[in-house]
């Protein structure tokens, strides 16, 4: 009965069957790839956001560490040539300083008379020391005469004046010149302790001069 049933079956019922099947099949089929594409979309759009994000931070951190260091790189290279600039400035004071000490002893060396008279100065200055020392102002007196009209003060200051070359070196020449002054005023009035640090000062004076110029080494008795 059933295989007549089949036999005699409508066979534009069953295509049509078989094609609404087909239909209803192929429906489902290229149904659910749509669905499932729009939602892989979507996933993906949810997962690629991130890590784009992520990229981005990555970038600016790394895109920041890079400008942070340049920065520091363009610093300590300032601040290198800066520093070399010191050491050039450094340098060439040094180089003036000598070039300053060899021209002194230069014309140190060509200043033998006036090397004498400074010479002569230190004994006569000493002379003074020990006569003052045991309170013989008379004697004190005689070595110094008249001071600056004395004639081996006049030459002393010659040699003095030639050769000082700065401001500090004629400084103490000044210095001397007024201490020696008041030594001559104080022997003078017969007053010992006065003429005791008159004395001092006026050998302070004409050694620190000494110890500028560089002839400190080149007179004996000091």
């Amino acid at each position: 009965m059933a295989t007549n049933f089949l036999s005699t079956a409508n066979p534009f019922h069953l295509a049509s069957s078989s094609q609404s099947s087909i239909s209803s099949t192929s429906s489902h089929v290229y149904t659910n790839p749509i669905k499932c594409n729009v939602k892989r979309q979507l996933t993906l759009c949810k997962v690629v956001n991130p890590s784009v994000t992520k990229r981005g931070i990555s970038i600016s951190f790394v895109t920041s560490l890079v400008l942070s260091l340049t920065g520091k790189g363009l610093f300590d290279a300032n601040a290198a040539i800066l520093e070399a600039d010191d050491d050039v400035e450094l340098l060439e004071k040094v180089k003036k300083d000598r070039k300053k000490r060899l021209e002194k002893q230069g014309v140190i060396s060509s200043s033998t008379k006036e090397t004498g008279y400074l010479q002569d100065l230190v004994y006569k200055l000493s002379e003074v020391g020990q006569a003052i020392e045991k309170n013989d102002l008379t004697s004190a007196g005689s070595v110094l005469g008249k001071g600056k009209d004395t004639d081996w003060v006049q030459k002393a200051n010659i040699a003095l004046n030639k050769l000082s070359s700065s401001p500090e070196e004629q400084s103490e020449v000044d210095a001397f010149n007024s201490s020696l002054a008041s030594l001559v005023s104080s022997v003078a009035q017969n007053d010992a302790e006065s003429s005791k640090i008159a004395f001092v000062s006026s050998a302070a004076a004409f050694e620190k001069w000494t110890s500028l110029t560089g002839l400190v080494g080149k007179l004996k008795g000091l």
